[in-house]
Parts: structure tokens; C-alpha cells; sequence
């Protein structure tokens, strides 16, 4: 069964009703996330997204900075886009590095690399879409350390990506950052459940 598309208002619980929740709910999006995490390389890691995933990223900026209505507006316009729409997937990939000189300097040589990042299906290569709310690579060559991306898929692939045998691959092909990683049978299960078709 797919996943909601879009969050409402009307799903969004109040600062009391969620921290009574909230312990529980942790726990269950920390489940959810570790089945949508892949590292990919040394530094890199995706993290798809899903309506559950930016639901709690809501609830959390809104207890964290109580802003009220203003600010539960401008959280649904900066998380919804990263909400699969049923025929994609959305991934927030991070360079995770701490040694603040050795990420300057790995971050340095990776300009534009969100042009270079794809998901592999039996052979089939999906390319993301870099969201452009903000240009992730400086004039100096410096990419930025988050970026949020889409993988379009068409209705073929799909049905390739549920094939129970299919291989699943998620990349980046950057001539200074060039990693794959495959996805595990449950991490391709639970992507699965973002498409509608």
C-alpha cells in the first residue's frame, strides 16, 4: 500500500498531543528511517524521504520553535516537495563528514554533484532531479553538504523496481566521488511502498 502524497494541516497535532505521543513516535520513525538509509562511499548517504519521515520533521521544528500557524505554513512549503508524489522518490543525501578541514576539502573538488547522482534499475538509470530552492555549488567549486533530490520514475520502471529479482543500485558518478551501493531487499520493499502505480 502507498504512502499519503501531501501533509495537511489537519495532520499535524498540537504541541501537547504530540509530546504525549512523541517517545512513541520516535521509535517508530527511527524504524522507519533505518530501512531508508543507504550510504553510498565513505561520505555520502542517502536518506529517502517519505510522508512519515517529513510529518515528524514538522512536528519536531514546530515544538522546537513554536511559531504557530505562520510558521506551520512556511514548514509545509519547505517539507511537502520532499514527499513522494507516487511516481518518485525523494532522498535528502548528506556528505557526512566531521573533521571540519577534511570536509572542506572533499567538498571543494565536488561541484555540482547533484547532477551526478542516479538510482539503478536492472539496468535502467534514473537521474535525479536537484531540488533548485537554492544553488548547492558555490562559485569557488564548493558543493554544499546536504542535498535534496528526486529520482522520476516512469510507470516501466516502476514495475522493475518490484520485481523481486530486480537489482536496485543507488550512485554517484562524479569524476572526484564515484560510489555505488545496492539496495537491500528490505530497503527496495520499503521504497516500494512510495509508488502509487
Amino acid at each position: 500500500m502507498s504512502r499519503k502524497t501531501e501533509i495537511v494541516r489537519a495532520d499535524i497535532l498540537d504541541i501537547a498531543a504530540y509530546d504525549r505521543r512523541r517517545s512513541e513516535v520516535r521509535k517508530e520513525i527511527a524504524a522507519i528511517k533505518a530501512k531508508r538509509r543507504v550510504p553510498v562511499g565513505p561520505y555520502a548517504t542517502f536518506y529517502f524521504e517519505c510522508y512519515e519521515t517529513m510529518h515528524y520533521q514538522i512536528q519536531e521544528m514546530l515544538r522546537a520553535e513554536r511559531g504557530g500557524d505562520e510558521q506551520l505554513k512556511e514548514e509545509l512549503a519547505a517539507y511537502n516537495p520532499l514527499v513522494p508524489k507516487g511516481a518518485d522518490l525523494t532522498a535528502t543525501m548528506m556528505f557526512e563528514i566531521n573533521d571540519p578541514d577534511e570536509r572542506s576539502r572533499v567538498l571543494l573538488q565536488l561541484g555540482g554533484v547533484e547532477d551526478h547522482m542516479f538510482v539503478e534499475v536492472a539496468g535502467d538509470r534514473i537521474v535525479a532531479r536537484a531540488e533548485r530552492d537554492v544553488e548547492r555549488t558555490k562559485a569557488s567549486g564548493k558543493t554544499s553538504s546536504v542535498h535534496f533530490v528526486h529520482f522520476d520514475f516512469t510507470p516501466e520502471q516502476i514495475q522493475k523496481f518490484r520485481a523481486p529479482s530486480a537489482r536496485v543500485l543507488v550512485g554517484i558518478e562524479h569524476p572526484k566521488y564515484g560510489h555505488v551501493a545496492i539496495l537491500s531487499d528490505e530497503t527496495r520493499s520499503e521504497l516500494a511502498r512510495d509508488f502509487a502505480l
